[in-house]
């Protein structure tokens, strides 16, 4: 996957909707995120995302993309998004599995909230 599509398709997980997230999370993904249950798997990742508002916007920047082997794409970002009055940043990383030509499924992500002035 090109480097474009990558940072689309990242980008689809947060502001698109539940379906689309379904869709691309792998069935054996393991997410890990800031609040409670904090790590979550499978199904239960996806059904989480299934309650929570998406994001209207997410930018992306300091991002890497790695490729490590043929078939798997691993990248770093900082995200800010926002929906209506309700802003948040995070460093995150995502994992991505090719199941077959450009079929791509998230393995792993997690996100760490950037710490506000005066965070240690």
């Amino acid at each position: 996957m090109e480097d474009d599509r990558v940072w689309a398709f990242e980008e689809s997980l947060w502001t698109g909707d539940a379906a689309n997230y379904h869709e691309k999370m792998d069935d054996e993904c393991v997410v890990v995120v800031p609040q409670p249950p904090y790590v979550m798997t499978g199904e239960q990742a996806k059904d989480a995302v299934s309650d929570t508002p998406r994001w209207e916007s997410a930018e992306f920047s300091d991002t890497q993309i790695m490729r490590p082997q043929e078939g798997l794409i691993v990248i770093g970002y900082h995200v800010a998004a926002k929906r209506s009055d309700e802003a948040y940043e995070a460093h995150c990383t995502s994992v991505y599995r090719r199941l077959e030509h450009e079929v791509w499924r998230v393995v792993q992500h997690q996100q760490t909230p950037k710490l506000t002035s005066g965070g240690a």
